[in-house]
């Protein structure tokens, strides 16, 4: 049985992940999954007061967008690893026989020519049907299941999403919460940027972005450079160019009363790898906070490394260690322009998101905060 987080880790919702003492009902059971352009990803889970259970789950790594750069389409390799990632998600629905689902694809099927075409092939070969989102839903689904690690403290909030194909941006005015409130008004957020009139305290959205680089997309645009300090160098500042349309990007920020919540496999092992972790520990990495210079020391440890140790590092490994280092770059252009004693660590998303909206949405979790 896998550890409980200790009381009071965050609110809700915080997924528990020891065994759930009886089968679920059906009746009760959500499904999530989330196809990227570098894995596809399901959680299957029950409402449990104001958290969910994770019932079931499921990741692959199945590089939808390998070639998407070159091509402008999703070839053919790419799509059968992800129906054959895709099936084994159906089973498991059918399994538990799930009877609410959001099955979603993102970048890499917003940007490729046969995008729509191939959720058509899915939806006949596995009966599944995908929709695909739009970046500001993507980026609203990442910000709210980042809720529960907001700091009560926290004046402005970054949240920062590092997908394969895409990384969302969101930052967020909370100056006129009550402390206690902001991590409700995140949450309440899954109704969209812009709310209509709430009696609630409103969380402000000041801006958002959708970058179309992600650690795939980026690792592409500099495949033919062969040094790899300078091939890092030249990501982090090409990503950062492309943050100029960004409003916060013009102004100088304080470190104190901010805070940078970063949600994606680059941030959790860059927390492994500060802990000295030898086998990644979801408990000891959601919700852990580091300062901008423990990041830098991570991330220049693995300059050092090179390709080679890199790829020999089990928090690593062979599959992320092509991709490590262009997350790495756009998490230094992030933390070069906003640097902050508090940038939290949520091994959470967009699956997670989709959860809560539902459930949310159903009035299925205690404590709702609409």
């Amino acid at each position: 049985m896998a550890p409980r987080r200790p009381d009071g880790a965050g609110a809700f919702p915080v997924p528990v992940e020891s065994p759930a003492p009886r089968p679920p009902d059906p009746a009760e059971l959500y499904a999530a999954l989330d196809l990227g352009t570098n894995s596809c990803r399901m959680l299957i889970a029950q409402p449990k007061g104001g958290q969910f259970h994770v019932v079931d789950s499921f990741s692959k790594t199945v590089q939808l967008g390998e070639g998407l750069e070159r091509t402008g389409a999703l070839g053919r390799a790419s799509q059968r690893r992800t129906l054959q990632a895709l099936r084994i998600c159906q089973q498991k629905i059918r399994r538990h026989d799930v009877r609410r689902m959001r099955l979603v694809a993102t970048e890499a099927c917003r940007r490729a020519q046969n995008g729509p075409e191939f959720l058509r092939r899915i939806q006949r070969e596995t009966g599944l049907t995908l929709e695909i989102i739009e970046p500001e839903e993507e980026a609203r689904l990442a910000v709210i299941s980042c809720a529960p690690l907001v700091s009560t403290k926290t004046e402005q909030l970054l949240v920062v999403d590092i997908g394969g194909g895409s990384t969302e941006l969101v930052w967020i005015d909370l100056s006129s919460v009550p402390n206690r409130e902001r991590p409700r008004a995140i949450m309440r957020l899954h109704a969209g940027f812009h709310p209509p009139e709430s009696p609630f305290p409103a969380a402000k959205v000041v801006d958002w972005i959708s970058v179309p680089l992600g650690v795939a997309t980026l690792r592409d645009q500099f495949r033919d450079v062969e040094d790899d300090a300078a091939r890092y160098a030249l990501m982090s500042w090409f990503f950062e160019e492309n943050l100029a349309e960004f409003a916060p990007y013009k102004d100088e920020q304080t470190r104190a009363g901010f805070q940078v919540i970063g949600t994606s496999g680059t941030v959790t092992t860059v927390a492994a790898s500060h802990l000295g972790l030898r086998r990644y520990d979801r408990t000891k990495v959601d919700g852990l906070r580091m300062t901008s210079d423990q990041i830098d020391r991570v991330i220049r440890d693995y300059l050092a490394m090179g390709p080679v140790g890199r790829r020999r590092d089990p928090r690593i490994g062979q599959d992320r260690q092509a991709l490590i280092m262009s997350g790495a770059a756009i998490l230094q252009a992030l933390l070069r322009l906003w640097p902050t004693d508090r940038l939290s660590v949520a091994d959470r998303g967009l699956r997670e998101g989709l959860l809560y909206a539902q459930m949310s949405a159903d009035g299925v979790l205690e404590d709702s905060p609409v």
